[in-house]
């Protein structure tokens, strides 16, 4: 190569660390980075997390990321749903994959102020499954900006819906025909808080921290526990609320669940598409954290066979006439129209959901639809204090953790209100 370093003595000078430097990528003691801008302002710092076992490649990566611009340019993550994201199965729309999240970087001159101002762009459809190969642009329409917390600065992620060239939203466009549904009657200000279970799994699709080929110790001591002999991913599941927080999503709980290396987090209350928005956004910061902490987050609505908790994607939910008084009212008779549409419902609640729905493990059989009063055995659920003080919302406890959120959350709505 000539005189002076070589290529492989550069990278290998380039991951050399000392101990401060390392400090500035590694947030257990501060902020990713905090360098200031070619004027010497202070650029927003990424999210704090705690150290991946990839934190060099990281650290090189998000130092490159442009967290220390020397333009006014900005990256534009565009984020949209693939194929697999809402297939078509006898006539319902089921996500069949809720890691099909697909994105790539545009670069702009400089920081739009708004949705508005963000640029149409497009994308091979042929290799999403969403177009044939002889006619495969699919145009993207950013409907969501928010912060990017792994590149910090001024830097944004763009959620987009997929359009033909002509203006038709693609089949799976899920989002599309949820927006017109919560349009019609947008005064009853529909709110959801969705609760994101998923499980934490090694490179061989095995519970992380299990033993290798075998259990651990029965359910009982795992759920919202303490300590190295019952939680394991606690700073994967840490640095992923961070990220929701950067990037400014409505994200209001976190904690360790039944089974051994399954997590929650809580998102909302956000009112209409924004809830279906939230938690695709969501998901995408955790499929971006898989890269670092090199570890797989399963949607699988039942990962483990046997005496083991599934996974769900609890739907609470109320209108603006639930929450004033009376409301309690309002509540049953909409909770009377959904056990009407019970299988309707299920049908749309995600792909191998009837692994999960047995009638064990806090669930309802998925054939019988129940409710009840702070019964977790029950199709729908309502607190205790929502039967004391006569308002409030419910529970749907039926939807799995791999349901596409436009669809549910829009079915909800069209079921109770419209």
């Amino acid at each position: 190569t000539g005189s002076g370093s070589t290529s492989s003595e550069s990278v290998d000078k380039a991951f050399r660390f000392t101990g401060s430097e390392m400090n500035a990528f590694v947030p257990s003691t501060g902020a990713l980075l905090s360098r200031g801008s070619r004027t010497g302002a202070a650029v927003q710092p990424a999210f704090r997390a705690a150290a991946p076992r990839s934190a060099r490649r990281s650290a090189l990566r998000m130092a490159a990321g442009g967290i220390s611009p020397v333009t006014d340019s900005v990256y534009a993550e565009y984020i949209w749903l693939g194929g697999l994201a809402a297939e078509t199965i006898n006539g319902n729309p089921i996500c069949t994959d809720p890691n099909d999240i697909r994105s790539k970087t545009k670069i702009l001159p400089s920081k739009p102020a708004a949705v508005s101002d963000l640029p149409k762009w497009n994308y091979d459809g042929s290799s999403t499954g969403q177009a044939p190969g002889e006619d495969s642009e699919v145009i993207l329409h950013p409907v969501a900006m928010y912060p990017d917390p792994f590149r910090g600065g001024d830097h944004i992620l763009v959620l987009c819906e997929s359009f033909t060239p002509q203006g038709e939203p693609l089949p799976s466009n899920t989002r599309a025909k949820a927006r017109a549904l919560f349009d019609q009657k947008t005064e009853l200000e529909p709110w959801f808080g969705i609760e994101q279970e998923y499980t934490m799994l090694d490179s061989d699709r095995w519970p992380l921290g299990w033993p290798k080929e075998g259990y651990p110790g029965p359910q009982g001591p795992y759920y919202c526990g303490a300590g190295s002999q019952k939680i394991v991913g606690r700073d994967l599941a840490e640095a992923h609320a961070n990220a929701c927080l950067h990037a400014g999503l409505k994200i209001s709980g976190v904690n360790a669940e039944v089974m051994k290396a399954q997590w929650e987090y809580q998102i909302g209350p956000c009112v209409g598409i924004e809830s279906g928005d939230e938690i695709w956004v969501s998901r995408y910061l955790m499929q971006r954290l898989e890269e670092e902490f090199d570890v797989i987050c399963s949607f699988d609505p039942k990962p483990i066979e046997g005496d083991w908790n599934g996974a769900g994607c609890h739907t609470n939910y109320s209108t603006a006439p639930m929450r004033k008084e009376g409301g309690y009212e309002v509540i049953k008779e909409a909770i009377e129209k959904m056990g009407e549409k019970h299988m309707e419902h299920v049908a749309v609640y995600g792909a191998g959901n009837e692994r999960r729905l047995t009638g064990l493990h806090e669930t309802a059989p998925i054939t019988q639809f129940s409710w009840g009063v702070a019964d977790r055995g029950c199709s729908i659920r309502v607190g205790r204090s929502v039967e004391a003080e006569g308002k409030g919302y419910f529970e749907d406890r039926r939807p799995a953790s791999n349901i596409d959120p436009y669809v549910v959350t829009s079915k909800i709505f069209e079921t109770t209100c419209l």
